[in-house]
């Protein structure tokens, strides 16, 4: 796909070279002249320095042939004028970093229904993790209504050497908690099936209801 970034801070440019790594064709906008000619110099990218608020500099990046626009400006009311421009130019997939969720309903009104909101990665991430230890990873999901989280099968724990049929059929194993995938501890990712088996050391990703994420851990992890 060909993708423009607006905006190369530090989560830009993470996004855009990974997505060049597994091969897309990604061009980076930014007001900064030095942080273009890093994403340049050290990261190989298209990068063009100017306001991404004006039409003429999406022109520039032609926007107008792109699959994905993403606008991740530190001002909200920035990446509102480019998500704008975006779709004026006719690109059907325009995505936003939300800073402030008091825009939520102006990019609704706007039409742009695919926002990352900042605050919602954060608390996700942070507070789940801070409130459940057994936490590596987590996002809030359903506007909060839910939780998707991975956790690593411990030594001693009940759940090790179970199949996922044989967890789900637990009494304790909540009935909203759905297995999306297994890493096993030799790298392989897994589509988990009713016969797929966990142990000590794969990391399980689960997506639970939010009040329910502690009894779904107290199953994985307890002896």
């Amino acid at each position: 796909m060909k993708i423009v970034i607006v905006g190369a801070g530090r989560a830009g440019l993470e996004v855009a070279t990974h997505l060049t790594r597994i091969g897309h064709v990604v061009t980076v906008i930014d007001h900064d002249a030095a942080v273009t000619r890093r994403a340049s110099e050290q990261y190989g990218l298209i990068a063009l320095t100017g306001d991404a608020t004006m039409a003429a500099m999406l022109e520039e990046a032609d926007i107008a042939h792109s699959d994905v626009v993403v606008a991740m400006l530190r001002r909200d009311a920035d990446n509102l004028a480019v998500a704008l421009l975006a779709r004026a130019a006719g690109v059907d997939r325009v995505m936003v970093r939300m800073r402030d969720n008091a825009y939520g309903p102006v990019y609704a009104a706007a039409g742009i229904d695919r926002v990352l909101s900042e605050t919602d990665l954060i608390i996700g991430a942070v507070a789940t993790a801070i409130e459940h230890e057994a936490i590596r990873h987590a996002m809030l999901l359903g506007n909060g209504s839910a939780v998707a989280f991975e956790v690593t099968i411990p030594e001693g724990s009940a759940a090790a050497g179970r199949t996922i049929s044989e967890l789900a059929a637990l009494p304790g194993f909540p009935s909203s908690s759905v297995v999306a995938a297994l890493y096993q501890a030799d790298g392989t990712v897994e589509a988990p099936r009713g016969s797929s088996a966990v142990h000590v050391g794969t990391t399980v990703l689960l997506v639970s209801r939010t009040d329910e994420v502690g009894q779904a851990l107290k199953v994985l992890t307890a002896s």
